[in-house]
């Protein structure tokens, strides 16, 4: 029988919140279904259970710390202040706090933010990455010519696609140019843009510390877009359901991969994994060409844990219930050794 555990959930809000403030309004909405989820399934391991939510006051959490003495913290805040390149400044906090928390440290979501640093990582290692140039915001733009049309033009530290549209696939001077100036303005941050690689869009969730477990393998597929069109994840093709339906997209799991195929993304997601330093579970996005080259697109450390999105999916398809995957995410959590 494995102890029941005193689990405090960390969220992140919107706006200002208080100590030990009433969720339950805001835990019935579509935005905190993950959230509400891990919370039926902590309810459903016979956890003791408390949660809190922070915008801008760490303060808050380090009082309720105190009050309630959590054994692990189930760490679903992945933003501050509204600003989600501060979710390693959160996961500092809580190693400084000396308190086990579920997912990813601090140096992993670093790494993984950084679009360009972890794509220097892997091509360093021989991992195949589109080749890229970060535009730094307030330099001037100009597309070195070896990067080579056509080119994706993303934010460089933004997430779950913001910022990804169809204009986004750039073919000429012209374009990369207003794109750059566009994400430079509206996103206030730096550009990453890569060369655009055709294949198919494959998610691969990887769970683990020391032992390593790779799921089944899911992908994007976009039944409707012409031939001819860039296949691209944009913000909308992953969020907007009147855009999927129109163009035929779908999250499924991959099919018509051979086992000796199968084996390579695993032992080369297993690679990415060690190498960005990630911890407790992630998603790698994939691209796989016809002449079946994989191409690292980006790593994402703590994925949305919905029971209905990708990784738990993934971990479903591999035999295990939501709730023993919750549970193993916090064993996890509580053995992993933070440098």
């Amino acid at each position: 029988m494995k102890k029941k555990l005193k689990v405090l959930a960390l969220f992140d809000a919107i706006a200002p919140t208080t100590l030990g403030q009433d969720l339950s309004a805001e835990l019935k909405t579509e935005d905190w279904k993950t959230e509400a989820n891990v919370l039926g399934a902590l309810a459903q391991l016979g956890h003791s259970v408390e949660h809190q939510a922070i915008f801008d006051d760490l303060d808050l959490l380090r009082q309720k710390l105190a009050s309630f003495a959590p054994d692990v913290i189930f760490n679903l805040a992945d933003q501050f202040k509204n600003n989600r390149a501060w979710d390693q400044a959160i996961a500092s906090f809580l190693d400084m706090q000396g308190v086990p928390y579920t997912g990813c440290g601090s140096t992993g979501l670093t790494l993984c933010k950084h679009k360009g640093i972890s794509k220097k990582i892997l091509g360093y290692h021989r991992i195949r990455v589109p080749d890229f140039v970060m535009v730094r915001r307030g330099s001037r733009i100009a597309r070195p010519r070896r990067l080579k049309f056509p080119i994706l033009v993303k934010p460089l530290k933004e997430e779950a696609s913001l910022g990804i549209s169809q204009a986004s696939f750039v073919e000429s001077d012209d374009q990369f140019r207003e794109r750059v100036a566009f994400i430079h303005e509206r996103y206030a941050g730096d550009v990453i843009a890569e060369e655009y690689i055709e294949g198919r869009e494959l998610y691969v969730s990887v769970m683990g510390s020391l032992q390593l477990r790779v799921f089944p393998i899911r992908e994007l597929v976009f039944r409707e877009v012409p031939p001819d069109e860039p296949k691209i994840a944009t913000y909308r093709a992953k969020w907007d359901e009147e855009y999927r339906k129109k163009w035929g997209l779908q999250n499924q799991f991959a099919e018509g991969l051979d086992a000796a195929l199968v084996a390579r993304i695993e032992s080369t997601c297993k690679r990415i994994y060690r190498l960005l330093t990630i911890d407790g579970y992630a998603r790698i996005d994939l691209r796989l060409t016809a002449a079946g080259e994989v191409y690292f697109i980006e790593a994402n450390p703590n994925p949305i844990l919905a029971e209905d999105e990708d990784f738990a999916q993934s971990a479903a398809k591999a035999g295990m219930t939501y709730p023993q995957l919750v549970d193993r995410i916090i064993r996890l959590g509580l053995k992993t050794v933070r440098d």
